[in-house]
């Protein structure tokens, strides 16, 4: 029996530094499992690696694969954290989404011997592993360091993942490539000393264009855009950059920092902008770390006099323009010469493959095929199968997508028809990528701590939905993007898509019920180009209903070219709500326990609540009664703020919060005076100060009262309204929490 470790077998094939920092990291592993490390300090650790803990089943006991049942038989149940020995995700970097064979073939093994056989392509271009072992990562990480491969910083606060369009080089809009920027960045942030103090993480990407989807830079930390300025006669490259912008619970529109910043400038610029928001940015409030509440306290002019400043006194480093003396170096190849498609007669599969999935390349006669991955999902087999389909028609040629995708880049357009037929066979010729099919979704309960309602169980719905109408979807709708997250925090990027839902859950008669708020009003083009608004919180099981009866009235009632997001803009919100309004209707459970399980699960959505309010006669407490008239109130904040009238916006959205704070004191005190400095003073005693109110969502009040209700800019009252609504969904589940410890 063969007893070398990987550790001895990969000596010399991993970067000195990286095998120093995995043995670290294992060591640090041993200490934590004898308890000479705290599992805080630990956490950081394993986060900073890219090892991040999951919930199994729901909370339940782990029952997935034989494989892991074998290999992890006592899994724990829903409690503490342990995260060193029960198993969690790894999250891998994959810097612009660019993948080897070589790499390919060894995130397939890993899969398979440490994981559940399926390789998760994220909405960051990342790749995850779920279900590994803490005593596995260190093996994972060198068989990956071998290849060329980090985890390191992929999650935790740190630089993340750095995104680029995955058609850079290739695409017939952009500027120019943004491939070697993005991959200079990414060596010069990982790991540097000014980029490892940060209160959160701070995320970029690359766009070679402006008006496309590309690198969604107007929903990052920073974000680049290719630009091209003539300077002596001569045409220069930089950037239009931009900072502060960002999803999360709240989303952020990133501001302009430079017109045009040059590419010499772009990686000193970059360093620059980590030091101020390391040494300035929140550390306490984790709800308030992300750099674009710093950018919003100080203003966009004095963020860049500070970057300024600080880019004055940065000691030179070479490695600021060394990589552009060869940019060349990521240019890519083709395996095969160009030929042109033979105009032979096709199938009609592959006829509707090619339009969905098939992009012309600038370069005559190659084309980018997109791989359509259902929910993100590729198996170990079907790796291995792309393995031997990439070496057949476009050799290292591939990049996963933000979208949740992989794309073959170069294949030649006369290979077309045989890539189509290879991959059918691999079980990856799905069609319908870019299109309204092609939903996005982030983990949700599958594996996420955080999910409130099953994201992917309502993607795959909404997707063997729309899927079965196939070519019979008109025009208008084709192209619409669906985005779906489990939660608030937008890792589906709910905020950004046509039609955005978040999942949250409202009690129904004593028992919680799977919800999602339907987010209207976003944009996908233009970098991100705008974030959408919650509408109102609609049972998961009316979901599909909701896309059914948007897509059908905009395709009934839509002028001449009208946008979709202009068209909602036309409806205003009162008629979208009052189109929805029948579906948010949620029967008894006696009468229909369906709508009380979450899409995938036969289980009552939460067991600990069944049999609570049984009685003869509904009743519905004063409170849940208030907090629901605050949640109207913000749609009417909405509505203020769709007429441009920003004042009585920011001040019903205000009342909404004051309205549902005052509704939970009142089951403390109910004497307490309608009046807002008593009301927060009461609230921060009893509920935020007693950790039984979301802290993140407490200090969008008392941020609100400090800054008060006039004088904000139609983005800050966006805000606004997008915190109060948040906060209402706090107040729900407070009050949830309260009733059962009563009960």
């Amino acid at each position: 029996m063969n007893s070398t470790t990987w550790k001895e077998t990969l000596t010399g094939q991993i970067d000195g530094d990286m095998s120093e920092e995995i043995d670290i990291f294992e060591t640090q592993i041993h200490l934590r499992k004898q308890g000479k490390i705290e599992e805080k300090l630990f956490a950081e650790t394993r986060l900073r690696r890219g090892a991040y803990g999951q919930r199994y089943d729901n909370g339940q006991r782990y029952d997935g694969s034989k494989n892991q049942q074998l290999r992890f038989p006592d899994v724990p149940t829903k409690g503490p954290d342990t995260a060193w020995d029960a198993p969690g995700m790894m999250r891998i970097k994959i810097p612009f989404g660019g993948l080897s064979t070589e790499q390919m073939v060894v995130l397939a093994d890993l899969a398979e011997e440490y994981s559940d056989e399926i390789l998760h392509i994220t909405t960051r271009q990342d790749i995850q592993l779920h279900y590994v072992h803490i005593d596995d990562t260190p093996d994972l990480m060198r068989r990956l360091g071998a290849v060329g491969i980090t985890t390191r910083e992929a999650c935790g606060n740190s630089v993340r993942n750095i995104t680029a369009c995955p058609l850079s080089g290739v695409c017939h809009t952009e500027l120019f490539d943004v491939t070697p920027y993005a991959q200079a960045t990414m060596r010069f942030l990982l790991g540097h000393e000014d980029c490892q103090d940060f209160g959160r993480k701070f995320k970029i990407a690359f766009s070679g264009c402006r008006h496309e989807a590309c690198g969604l830079a107007n929903m990052h930390d920073m974000g680049a855009v290719a630009a091209v300025r003539e300077i002596d006669g001569k045409q220069v490259r930089g950037f239009e950059l931009y900072v502060g912008g960002g999803l999360g619970a709240v989303p952020h529109q990133a501001q302009l920092f430079s017109e045009f910043l040059p590419e010499e400038e772009l990686l000193p610029t970059s360093q620059a902008i980590a030091r101020v928001f390391a040494r300035l940015g929140e550390k306490r409030n984790r709800n308030r770390a992300r750099i674009k509440f710093l950018i919003a306290k100080l203003g966009i002019e004095e963020f860049c006099r500070l970057v300024e400043e600080e880019r004055k006194i940065l000691p030179e480093d070479p490695r600021w323009t060394e990589y552009l003396q060869d940019l060349h170096a990521y240019d890519e190849t083709a395996l095969k010469d160009a030929q042109p498609l033979n105009g032979a007669a096709q199938d009609s599969d592959f006829t509707e493959w090619k339009r969905t999935n098939v992009y012309a390349q600038r370069q005559a006669g190659y084309s980018v095929a997109t791989i359509a991955l259902p929910l993100g999902d590729l198996t170990s087999r079907q790796t291995r199968k792309l393995v031997s389909i990439c070496e057949r028609y476009v050799k290292d040629t591939v990049r996963t997508t933000v979208e949740q995708n992989i794309v073959l880049r170069w294949v030649s357009d006369a290979d077309l028809p045989a890539l189509f037929a290879d991959l059918k066979s691999a079980g990856l010729a799905h069609s319908g990528a870019g299109t309204m099919v092609d939903i996005t979704s982030c983990p949700g309960t599958d594996t996420c701590k955080l999910g409130i309602a099953s994201s992917r169980g309502l993607a795959a719905e909404l997707r063997k939905r729309i899927a079965t109408k196939g070519v019979e979807l008109d025009e208008a709708i084709e192209g619409l993007r669906i985005k779906i997250s489990g939660c608030f925090n937008s890792c589906g990027q709910h905020h950004a898509a046509d039609i955005g839902f978040y999942g949250n859950s409202r009690k129904i008669n004593g028992i919680t019920v799977p919800h999602f708020q339907v987010v209207l009003g976003g944009q996908w083009r233009e970098n991100a180009g705008s974030f959408g608004l919650a509408m109102g919180a609609v049972p998961s099981k009316n979901i599909p209903d909701v896309v059914e009866r948007l897509s059908q009235r905009f395709i009934e009632e839509r002028q001449k070219d009208e946008s979709f997001q202009d068209y909602i803009q036309r409806m205003g919100k009162r008629d979208i709500k009052a189109m929805l309004d029948d579906l948010t209707v949620v029967p008894a459970f006696e009468e229909n326990s369906w709508y009380y399980q979450d899409w995938g699960d036969t289980r009552t959505f939460t067991m600990d609540d069944l049999g609570v309010g049984e009685c003869a006669g509904e009743v519905v407490s004063a409170t849940v009664m208030e907090i629901a008239a605050a949640e109207r109130e913000v749609f009417e904040a909405q509505v203020h703020l769709e007429d441009s009238d920003i004042d009585s916006a920011v001040s019903v959205a205000y009342r909404a919060i004051v309205r549902s704070a005052r509704a939970l004191v009142r089951e403390q005190f109910y004497d307490v005076a309608d009046n807002a400095d008593v009301v927060v003073g009461e609230f921060r005693t009893r509920f935020f100060e007693k950790e039984l109110f979301s802290p993140q969502f407490a200090n969008y009040f008392f941020t609100a009262h400090q800054e008060g209700t006039l004088g904000l800019d139609a983005s800050s009252a966006h805000r606004r309204i997008e915190e109060a609504q948040l906060f209402v969904e706090g107040a729900y589940i407070c009050y949830d929490k309260i009733a059962a410890e009563l009960a």
